[in-house]
């Protein structure tokens, strides 16, 4: 009799060390696997060191529509990406990169400021700093003006 049960505790531990294998096998199988990349190419490091400054508190009057009571306003703090080599000048350029925002951002009714997303907000201040240097025919001090801080009231 006492064999009786070492035979089947013995049955039993097999049978749960199939059914454990195959659980295994079956999520090793099913598991979601990373994309495929084409190229081998390594990806190339950018080991430039960045600095970041800020450029707070700049507050636009939004139009709005004739007859409207209240005034609104924009208040937003901008802060730049700029290699370590030219913090400085980002810094001396910062009355200058105020006024360009402003310029940028005045042009804004409540309705569209309400609609747009921050990334929209970022992408017209880009596009705004890069066409003023390209006017200027100099380039950037800095890599990308990015939005820390954006109110509309």
């Amino acid at each position: 009799m006492k064999r009786h049960w070492k035979l089947i505790v013995l049955v039993l531990c097999i049978g749960l060390a199939m059914a454990a294998a195959g659980a295994g096998g079956a999520w090793w199988l099913l598991r979601p696997k990373a994309p495929e990349t084409k190229t081998a190419k390594p990806v190339e490091m950018d080991h430039t060191e960045y600095k970041y400054i800020n450029l707070e508190k700049v507050i636009v009057m939004l139009r709005g529509k004739e007859g409207e009571p209240m005034s609104h306003y924009l208040a937003v703090d901008l802060v730049f990406k700029t290699a370590l080599k030219n913090e400085k000048m980002t810094r001396e350029h910062l009355p200058l990169l105020r006024a360009v925002a402003v310029k940028a951002l005045s042009g804004y009714t409540m309705d569209k400021a309400g609609q747009m997303t921050v990334e929209q907000f970022a992408q017209d201040i880009n596009r705004a700093f890069s066409a003023s240097y390209a006017a200027e025919r100099t380039t950037k001090p800095f890599t990308e003006a990015m939005i820390g801080k954006l109110i509309i009231e």
